[in-house]
């Protein structure tokens, strides 16, 4: 019996506790074709290797996948008759995909108008777990609705709906009602359809439906409500079809009487023509509004702006358009660095509105320009960030502060309580490591806590430090897993990757899902993006209670002997080197971003240019750029030169080389900060703040991970140091630089 973390949490180890056809494929005896090359390009002599092979092991589960991926090609060529067949062969071989078989069997029959074949295959998958249960509910409901099954087709869609893409399933479910006669339920789908999904095809079928409707009941048809009207009108808006959205609030204006929602459709005429560019005629239009005292005279003074602010503290001091006012101002006034006039803004946003993120960011402003002016309520001002904002991540910020200002105080007993919070509640973020690099400092190590403030920090509700329970897989994780696997056997990695997330979201457990996609994944960035978005608070995660294999897959540390190399050519820190690299490109060799920069370190082809002439590299072209070796050497190269232009400040070089030089030097201009951490605190772009303190902490996690006798395992994905060229891709794959 296995025992120990590793050998529970490695889908690898713990295998062979999977009942898995007697290890996939054993029973092959030739190798089998490459389905995913078959679906990217479905040759003839392709397809024919695929047919033998699925002849030659007719009763295996391998001639039963070999089967699964014609039938799926055959579908997506519209050759819905042999789809079926090769379909059809599969299906007893495969019982752990009985639902992608039946699926796609049926799809195949609904091309026919087989609406008996549909229910015959769909019926019997209905309960297993599946993403494909949208597609499969709405398939059978339209068969059953056709054979005019209505309640039947009500049955499952209501058992599903949920699980169903909102217009089609509202759409579906209607008709179902109006088969079933049950024509007020009908309305109120298709009136749902027409008035909150506008810009779909669907919104067409919805208004011919309601029509057809109005025709048969006649005064028992239920009108729509004031607000689905306005909907109407507001989704045209947040899709910036301005003309659209101002026409349709005219046109419901004579339909809504006199009360507030005819005020609100009337003020949005006026944001429609603002918010498409029009601000004179938007402003001289709103002025002139006769309105009764309501939320929608209020919504007027938001969108008249600076103009409207005073009659929103007049006469509506709690509405949420007087909060968005502030906001919106205040951030104005910031954007023009006008402080002064901000400040006010904010303070009263904070003091005036109930604690959320917005008001958390207002006061955060006041507090963070009050401690840059130590004033006498910087404190003050930082413990209630913490008291008020708890879960916001400002109160990683505040603590570390609050321990600086300690320390300022000669308080070292209060500066070891503050410092040890933000490292126990944020341990792996920017704040988190700096508090415990604070913690080493000589002239704190040797001080006990000061109990009083442990004590009221003890009052906070913090965030709970994440855990990952040590825990064997359950059967609906094993089971996603085979699907998963035999899916990837298949040809369908994409599938497979649906699988597992849809296995995370529902009744799998999370980190052993993720492990396995990492593990399936052909890349090294591809594993890194997955494990990042299925174990999202990783960040929270003790290193001594998660597997090192999972920190192995979330900081990974290929090429190592060559990023080493090229960061003591530099004469930096490689820790710091990989930090950037995972934050610039999740070790993807071949990413291109937005901006057009290359490769692993992010290298424009301009600046690669003149690096590899510096460097001695030539001839140069740009797709050199994808060797991760070249873009070592360059990357490192060119953080040198950067850092030594910032005097060897990292902070005001990784702002350089996330916004460039030109911004950094605006930011710092006439500016002294104290100490590191208040330059990046104080980084007005929330993408290269985030940024800066993420490549950071990047280093201090690599830096535990790899400084010790014991680094993790090092995932077998593509990009090791036998791996260390990549071709040019085929095309740009866009990616932002911070992330």
């Amino acid at each position: 019996m296995m025992t120990g973390s590793l050998a529970r949490y490695s889908p690898v180890l713990w295998f062979s506790q999977i009942s898995f056809s007697a290890v996939l494929f054993a029973a092959a005896v030739t190798p089998a074709p490459d389905y995913q090359s078959y679906r990217d390009n479905p040759t003839a002599p392709a397809k024919a290797e695929i047919v033998a092979y699925a002849k030659l092991h007719a009763k295996e589960q391998s001639g039963a996948l070999a089967n699964f991926a014609l039938g799926i090609a055959a579908f997506t060529e519209k050759n819905y008759t042999e789809a079926q067949q090769y379909m059809q062969a599969a299906q007893p071989l495969l019982p752990r995909l009985a639902d992608y078989t039946a699926y796609y069997i049926a799809a195949s029959a609904a091309q026919a108008g087989d609406d008996a074949a549909i229910t015959a295959q769909l019926k019997p998958v209905r309960g297993i777990p599946s993403p494909l249960i949208p597609q499969e509910t709405l398939l059978e409901a339209k068969a059953l609705i056709h054979t005019k099954a209505y309640l039947e087709a009500i049955t499952i869609l209501r058992a599903h709906f949920g699980a169903l893409p909102p217009p089609d399933g509202d759409l579906t479910l209607a008709q179902a009602y109006e088969g079933q006669s049950e024509l007020t339920q009908a309305a109120a789908l298709y009136q749902r359809v027409y008035y909150t999904r506008p810009a779909t095809p669907l919104a067409v079928d919805a208004a011919a439906a309601i029509e057809r409707l109005k025709s048969k009941m006649g005064k028992e048809y239920p009108p729509p409500g004031p607000q689905q009207m306005l909907i109407r009108g507001d989704q045209w808006l947040a899709k910036k079809q301005y003309v659209k959205a101002k026409q349709e609030f005219q046109d419901m204006l004579p339909q809504l009487g006199n009360g507030i929602e005819h005020d609100r459709a009337a003020v949005r005429i006026g944001a429609a023509d603002l918010l498409g560019g029009n601000a004179v005629t938007a402003t001289k239009y709103l002025k002139a509004l006769h309105l009764a005292h309501s939320e929608a005279d209020a919504e007027r003074d938001y969108y008249l702006g600076e103009a409207g602010l005073a009659d929103l503290e007049k006469h509506y001091p709690d509405s949420p358009w007087r909060l968005k006012s502030l906001v919106a101002l205040g951030n104005a006034y910031v954007k023009d660095h006008d402080l002064f006039r901000a400040l006010p803004l904010f303070r009263t946003a904070a003091a005036k509105f109930p604690p959320d993120a917005v008001t958390a960011q207002c006061h955060w402003q006041v507090a963070w320009q009050a401690y840059l002016a130590r004033s006498s309520d910087a404190a003050e001002l930082m413990k209630e960030q913490i008291t008020k904002y708890p879960d916001d991540q400002r109160s990683a910020s505040a603590l570390y502060f609050l321990g600086r200002l300690s320390e300022e105080a000669n308080d070292a007993a209060s500066a070891r309580a503050y410092y040890e919070r933000v490292q126990n509640v944020y341990p792996h973020y920017y704040y988190g490591t700096l508090g415990a690099g604070r913690l080493a400092d000589a002239t704190l190590s040797p001080v006990p806590p000061n109990p009083e403030v442990l004590q009221a920090l003890d009052q906070v509700k913090f965030p709970k430090p994440h855990q990952i329970v040590e825990e064997s897989p359950t059967p609906a994780t094993i089971a996603h897993i085979e699907r998963a696997r035999l899916l990837m056997a298949a040809g369908f990695p994409d599938w497979a990757e649906t699988e597992i997330r849809f296995g995370a979201s529902t009744d799998g457990q999370r980190s052993l899902l993720a492990l396995e996609l990492a593990k399936s994944d052909a890349t090294l960035a591809l594993s890194l993006r997955h494990m990042k978005v299925l174990t999202p608070d990783y960040l929270t995660l003790d290193y001594e209670s998660a597997p090192k294999e999972i920190w192995g897959y979330l900081f990974p540390l290929p090429l190592q002997d060559e990023l080493e190399k090229a960061a003591k050519e530099s004469n930096l820190d490689p820790y710091l080197v990989a930090g950037l690299i995972r934050q610039e490109s999740e070790f993807n060799p071949a990413v291109i971003s937005r901006a057009h920069a290359f490769g692993l370190m992010q290298i424009m082809p301009a600046t690669g240019s003149i690096l590899a002439r510096k460097e001695g590299i030539a001839p140069f072209n740009s797709s050199m750029l994808f060797d991760p070796r070249i873009s070592l050497k360059l990357g490192t190269s060119f953080l040198r030169a950067q850092l030594d232009r910032w005097n060897g400040s990292m902070e005001q070089t990784l702002a350089a080389y996330n916004a460039g030089p030109g911004r950094v030097q605006q930011w710092t201009a006439g500016t002294h900060f104290r100490e590191p951490a208040e330059f990046v605190e104080s980084i007005p772009f929330s993408e290269t703040r985030e940024y800066v303190q993420s490549v950071l902490r990047n280093a201090a996690v690599y830096r535990q991970l790899y400084s010790g006798k014991t680094p993790p395992p090092q995932p077998q994905n593509a990009l090791t140091s036998s791996h260390v060229s990549a071709p040019a891709p085929k095309r740009p794959v866009a990616r932002k630089r911070a992330g």
